[in-house]
């Protein structure tokens, strides 16, 4: 038992002075000759001993009153360990896409906050955070229209994040308890990287479960171009049952142009394939009904009149390996001897390709470092003849790269860099077996560029990154056999995709997007992106042919942009939210440590309430005072 004002129990020692004085209260006694009867004598003793017990009944009585009401000021109670503690809360609202799913025909994020508002209390003081807002210090009333209309987000904190936001949100005093009140439906991903929670934190766990955990997901697009008119738009779906077909539509701004079903197989995957027609506009959207996740019912992809990637090669060469590498609707080709080239062309290329030179003019280097400074992409293929002289003056100037020596040895291309951006997504698996092309004569290099391939004994084939690339080896087929390689499509192909940046038909929000746009601005013009009224500037680069445009934080929204210029559309591109809370899979939080859990809110709001409880007994012991009054009165009146 503890005591509000313990203080007061000093009070306690000034009992002993009705005991003093009761103990010690001399009474003189008057002698009076009386006859000497038996009888008499025998009544005043028996009544001299009821006196005597009557007093002692009234001491006791009189003492237990006023210890009883002097313990009820000092106010007694009982309580838990932490009761007393002064007490921080954090709570983290998962706010997350997985928080669609519905229990009892509401989602859980509102049923979450409806109970988190009907519960706690309102003048409790506390912080709370979801994976974007944050409120700190605040009742329960000052944040309740926010909660109330709080949006779902595609990005998801893990347990590690959520443990660090919260340590910055609590205070730096050791003496308070800490309680961290996590509110998700704890999907797998959560647990991603350390899910060891901070041990001074006192971490209460409530999981939010759906009735239904199966989602229908539509996951990707791909458009097959076609040979003819049409093209095939490839549509991915996924978590569906064997048995069911579900109606699929496809619309074209909001006209519906297309609809079929997808039926799934028995890994709940499903493919669906739309005709379009090839070389049109279309701003796409796909559409299903399903009762689980709404986010993932929609998908926006949109198809821009195809830009072209222009390919100006400089050659003293008679092969025609780069003819057949950048023929198609893809690219704009052209090739010129380098005494037939006409310098101000170069200020329109993409992509500038010297194949084959013996030497590069003090001219064209002047002009290839400008058109290399604008973000033009330079791929440098030397002849077996080629000056070193005049092609490290060329180098030196744009990299710490430098042609050391010629060397005569046959070699094999042996390595391949796989984690290149060049090879990144070219190959499903790191490939050894491959048929190695083979070299006759290449020349030493010392580059700061990063290699792509290599030869067996280490010395680079192919350097190069960020616009500009490095071949070691003259690609005649007198020296290499690599120009009939497989190697050399994906090779070449990604070096001339890398120079112009097309937008793809959709990206996913979250991810760092970078496109380029073909148009010239002025140096005081921007562009703008928008979509019904909303409307950011993206992060752009001005070169003299183009504009590259970076997206990161923004947009928010999945949809169709239109990228503007003085409110003139010049194309579109597309973002949708990405998938990776599609498959409702959840973490087994009986595996962490160091957590309580519960099965609600309302439960836990029950159980720190419990903690918290205090139990005072001050009034139990103003009733025994009223009844040892009662009981004083009592032998007052009948013990005699």
């Amino acid at each position: 038992m503890q005591f509000k004002h313990p203080e007061i129990l000093w009070a306690l020692f000034l009992l002993i002075i009705p005991i003093l004085i009761h103990l010690f209260q001399l009474r003189r006694f008057t002698k009076t000759p009386f006859t000497n009867v038996v009888m008499l004598q025998k009544v005043i003793s028996e009544s001299r001993k009821s006196n005597s017990l009557k007093k002692w009944l009234l001491l006791f009585t009189r003492l237990l009153l006023l210890a009883a009401i002097l313990v009820a000021f000092a106010q007694p109670f009982t309580s838990a360990t932490m009761a007393l503690q002064e007490k921080e809360t954090v709570v983290y609202l998962d706010d997350s896409f997985s928080m669609q799913a519905k229990s009892n025909g509401i989602s859980l994020l509102e049923k979450a906050v409806q109970d988190f508002i009907k519960n706690i209390d309102g003048e409790t003081e506390f912080s709370l955070f979801t994976n974007e807002k944050t409120f700190k210090n605040v009742r329960v009333t000052d944040i309740q229209n926010s909660l109330l209309s709080l949006p779902y987000s595609y990005k998801q904190l893990n347990l590690n994040e959520i443990s660090l936001k919260a340590n910055s949100l609590f205070s730096q005093n050791s003496g308070t308890v800490k309680n961290l009140i996590v509110v998700s439906d704890f999907q797998e991903r959560l647990a991603a990287g350390n899910t060891s929670l901070d041990s001074t934190l006192f971490a209460h766990f409530v999981p939010m479960q759906p009735l239904e955990i199966q989602n229908v997901s539509i996951d990707s697009v791909f458009v097959d171009d076609g040979l003819n008119e049409q093209s095939t738009l490839q549509v991915f779906l996924s978590g569906g049952n064997e048995d069911g077909a579900l109606p699929i539509s496809l619309y074209n701004d909001d006209e519906l142009i297309a609809k079929t079903a997808a039926k799934f197989k028995s890994n709940g995957e499903a493919e669906v394939e739309f005709t379009i027609p090839v070389n049109e506009q279309l701003n796409g959207r796909l559409s299903i009904i399903d009762n689980a996740l709404g986010y993932d019912n929609r998908f926006y992809f949109n198809i821009n009149s195809k830009e072209k990637i222009k390919v100006l090669v400089i050659s003293e060469s008679n092969s025609d390996y780069l003819n057949r590498l950048f023929r198609g609707d893809e690219f704009d080709f052209q090739k010129y001897a380098l005494n037939q080239l006409d310098y101000s062309n170069l200020d329109n290329q993409n992509v500038v390709v010297l194949d084959n030179l013996t030497t590069i003019p003090s001219s064209l280097q002047n002009i290839l470092r400008t058109f290399k400074n604008n973000g033009g992409t330079l791929i440098i293929v030397p002849s077996i003849n080629s000056d070193l002289s005049s092609y490290n003056s060329f180098l030196s100037s744009l990299s710490a790269t430098q042609f050391s020596e010629n060397i005569t040895s046959d070699a094999q291309l042996t390595t391949i860099t796989f984690d290149h951006p060049l090879y990144r997504n070219v190959f499903e698996q790191e490939v050894t077996n491959f048929q190695y092309p083979s070299v006759k004569k290449y020349f030493k290099v010392q580059t700061s560029l990063p290699t792509a391939l290599s030869l067996d004994g280490g010395d680079s084939f192919l350097s190069g990154d960020n616009g500009l690339y490095i071949f070691t080896v003259p690609l005649t087929l007198e020296n290499s056999n690599f120009i009939n390689s497989p190697l050399i499509v994906p090779t070449f192909y990604n070096m001339a995709q890398s120079s112009l940046q097309i937008p793809k038909p959709y990206h996913n929000l979250g991810e760092a997007t970078t496109v380029d746009i073909s148009v010239q601005i002025g140096s005081d013009d921007i562009l703008k992106v928008s979509k019904e009224g909303y409307e950011f500037i993206p992060l752009q680069q001005t070169f003299p042919n183009r504009v590259r445009l970076t997206f990161d934080q923004n947009p928010t929204e999945d949809g169709v942009y239109s990228i503007l210029q003085n409110e003139q559309t010049l194309q579109n591109i597309s973002f949708n939210y990405p998938r990776t809370e599609s498959q409702l899979k959840y973490l087994d939080i009986g595996t962490l440590e160091n957590i309580n859990t519960m099965d609600s809110v309302p439960e836990l709001f029950e159980y720190l309430e419990a903690e918290n409880n205090i139990t005072a007994y001050w009034k139990w012991f103003v009733i025994l005072a009223l009844l040892l009054a009662l009981i004083e009165v009592i032998i007052q009146k009948f013990v005699t």
